[in-house]
């Protein structure tokens, strides 16, 4: 056995891992596109869950805080926000901003209709509902 590492045995190693790792990838693609339809909860779309979306982007809300881990880290994930809080807690709080605590963060007071804060609500139902494999790990964000 030659103790030379040839041409012969670099090009040898070099398809050799080059198949192996074309066959993991497409491996791992038929695995994600196989088990994507079993996570989707498109089903539970409404026309209140769009309409607070788009309340979630006109007002910038994502360049404060997170949802479902994307956005600013300046304010608290709202992705499980809807699990940890409730439905209530959440209007009363929008509608109570700015709070005036000194040494505290605020949030801005967007004048939101009782109608426009259920769309918001159900777009953080919504939210809170996607199966996201246990993300965030911490309940509080």
């Amino acid at each position: 056995m030659s103790s030379s590492f040839t041409k012969s045995t670099a090009r040898n190693i070099f398809y050799g891992g080059s198949v192996f790792f074309f066959l993991f990838f497409v491996g791992l693609t038929f695995d994600t596109m196989s088990g994507l339809p079993k996570r989707d909860n498109s089903s539970q779309l409404t026309e209140a869950t769009a309409r607070g979306k788009k309340i979630w982007e006109t007002r910038n809300c994502i360049g404060c805080h997170t949802l479902l881990g994307e956005g600013a880290y300046f304010a608290p994930e709202l992705g499980n926000v809807y699990k940890r809080r409730g439905p209530e807690f959440i209007k009363a709080w929008m509608a109570s901003q700015p709070t005036g605590a000194p040494g505290r963060r605020q949030m801005p007071q967007f004048h939101l209709n009782e109608g426009e804060l259920n769309d918001l609500v159900e777009f953080l139902k919504y939210t809170s509902e996607i199966n996201t494999s246990s993300w965030p790990p911490n309940i509080e964000g």
